[in-house]
């Protein structure tokens, strides 16, 4: 695997939630469309004005196009840890040493200012045409980019620095589950998010929660439900899709099977 590559991606078909497993650290410039990507314990939206690094490891990714026949655009820099420790220590004396943090991020997500809409145009330039980007070239493309928020972004080169996953599995499992409660997320996607077999998934869910990763995941859900009735007087109809549900009737099946009564009967009997 070359330690850098520098890609155009173009396409007029959306992507919804694509498992990605990254071998390596990625910088994503948007120009169209919108990408979303969750991670075990967290997701970000990205908008044509910002970009995102992604550190290696698995996600989930969704594409939207900014409108119907319009392309999504992105210009993809992946690139090795090692290339990354050599800037850094190629560039010491410019970014400082290094600090130590405790609430790491698989994710940057930074806003593009006039310099960086310029550079992701000519990086856009670059790529036009049938013919590759010499490897040399490549680098020096990322130095700049790398120089430049070393410069003008201390804080966030800092923060480049110091991403890294956390190791300790049970964490792991917890910020997977908390961060999508509410998500059209299934316990597959979970268990691939925290890069876990299924098997092993629910084996450490069940120790950490001593339930089934469906039956907890359908309690909290129902928890959630009964609170929306009861306290904020919504219907079934309003709630039901932003607790992770497609369609109502799926909705008030699971609601009877915790509650043992519909949402309606719910409400009349509070």
């Amino acid at each position: 695997m070359t330690p850098i590559s520098i890609l155009r991606h173009r396409t007029n078909k959306p992507a919804v939630k694509a498992k990605i497993v990254l071998q390596q650290n990625l910088f994503t410039f948007l120009l169209a469309g919108e990408k979303t990507v969750h991670f075990a314990g967290t997701q970000i939206t990205v908008q044509p004005h910002q970009f995102v690094l992604l550190t290696a490891g698995n996600c989930l990714m969704s594409e939207k196009l900014a409108a119907r026949n319009a392309a999504y655009h992105s210009i993809l820099i992946f690139f090795n840890s090692k290339l990354l420790t050599d800037l850094f220590s190629q560039h010491a004396a410019l970014i400082g040493k290094q600090t130590k943090r405790s609430n790491h991020q698989p994710f940057l997500l930074l806003e593009k200012d006039e310099f960086l809409v310029n550079y992701t145009r000519s990086l856009d330039s670059l790529l036009m045409g049938d013919k590759g980007v010499y490897p040399e070239l490549q680098k020096v493309k990322l130095e700049e980019l790398f120089l430049y928020l070393a410069v003008h972004y201390p804080a966030q080169m800092q923060r480049i620095r110091d991403m890294s996953y956390e190791n300790d599995e049970d964490l792991i499992v917890r910020q997977a589950v908390t961060s999508h409660i509410n998500s059209h997320i299934t316990v597959e996607e979970l268990a691939f998010l925290c890069n876990m077999s299924l098997s092993s998934f629910k084996r450490r869910f069940a120790h950490i929660y001593g339930n089934s990763p469906n039956r907890w995941l359908l309690e909290k859900r129902m928890e959630k439900a009964a609170q929306l009735l009861r306290q904020h007087n919504r219907k079934a109809s309003e709630i039901y899709y932003e607790l992770g549900y497609e369609n109502l009737s799926s909705f008030i099946q699971s609601f009877k099977q915790v509650h043992g009564i519909t949402p309606k009967q719910y409400q009349l009997l509070k």
